[in-house]
This record gives C-alpha cells, structure tokens and sequence, in this order.
C-alpha cells in the first residue's frame, strides 16, 4: 500500500502503516547519528533537555555531504541504523515515533518500537543524491562541531520510504525472506 503522510508522526499515523507499505513524507525531520546521539544520551543522563523536540518526532540516520551551489544539502542517503541501537529505545520511550535508515534492528529496538506505537522506516542506500531532491531545506540545530554528525532539521517533501518494522512489530527483513524462500 501507499501513503503520503506529513510530520509530525502521531501514533494514530505510526498505527495505520503496515510493513512493506510505501510512503512519502513531508514535513519536518531530524539528522541525527553516532556521535549526536551519544551526546543527547550524555545530555540526558545528566538531567539536561534535549536539543530537539522528541515527542512525535522522526530522526533520519544520515550524514550529508555539502551541498552544491543553490541546493540545501549534498548526498543525503541514509546511514546503518544499528549503530543507533544502543539509544533508540530511550528515545523511543520518550516519544519519538519515527526513525529513518537501512539495515536490522536489535530486538530491543524491535520491543520499544511495538511499546510506544512507534514506525521504522528504510529509504534507499546508494540513492543518496536522488533523496536530496526531495529535502527543500537544512538547518544545523545543535552540535555544529561535529560537522557531518551535527543535528540538523530537514523540510522534506515526498521523501520516499518504506515501512519495514510496524507498530506491530511485522518486520519487512525477516518477512521478505520467508516469502522469497517460499516461492523458490
């Protein structure tokens, strides 16, 4: 099935996606990798806000490259979301409703996504310049010394995705598999 839906992501939206639908998004998105998410673990683990707004939000797993001349953002394909895993459920559980990269994710991932009614999306890799036509427009938020691994905010428009874990914990990777050996 396709869906076009706009940020933020509610869990009335996150609940109505199924794994494998196709959807487009627009609205605005948060970059975050690695290294910011370390820091907005540090940040919480002292008591401290996090730099962005969590509840209902959704954070894309990339690291742009620079932009051309009159484009916001370089390359902007998506990064391997394990290397988030030991945060995603903490942010999760704080509300965030939405995530954006490629590859598994660990059970507990998996677990804290069906908890907080939440979505997993995959966007393409190797498709990085292609998924920068459809961001509009790039802000660094915070954490500018990281440079590529700052936190910036996107305005995108018909971003494609596709749904691969769902809020019920239907997951595309290990679905795939079994209908692909199915029908060899």
């Amino acid at each position: 099935m396709e869906h076009k839906i706009q940020t933020p992501i509610t869990s009335e939206i996150a609940t109505s996606l199924h794994s494998g639908d196709y959807v487009y998004i627009t609205g605005e998105i948060y970059v975050a990798r690695d290294a910011a998410h370390k820091r907005m673990k540090e940040a919480l683990d002292k008591g401290e806000e996090l730099p962005i707004p969590i509840e209902n939000s959704t954070i894309y797993y990339m690291g742009p490259s620079p932009a051309r001349e009159g484009r916001p953002i370089g390359s902007a394909g998506p990064t391997t979301a394990s290397r988030m895993d030991k945060y995603a459920p903490q942010l999760l559980d704080l509300g965030m409703k939405a995530m954006i990269g490629k590859g598994k994710r660990n059970p507990d991932v998996v677990d804290a996504i069906v908890r907080n009614k939440a979505v997993y999306f995959a966007a393409v890799g190797g498709a990085g310049a292609l998924l920068s036509k459809c961001i509009k427009s790039s802000e660094v938020i915070c954490y500018d010394d990281l440079g590529a691994e700052a936190i910036r905010k996107l305005y995108v428009e018909d971003f494609p995705v596709i749904v691969v874990i769902d809020s019920d914990g239907n997951n595309l990777y290990e679905t795939a598999i079994k209908e692909f050996q199915i029908l060899n």
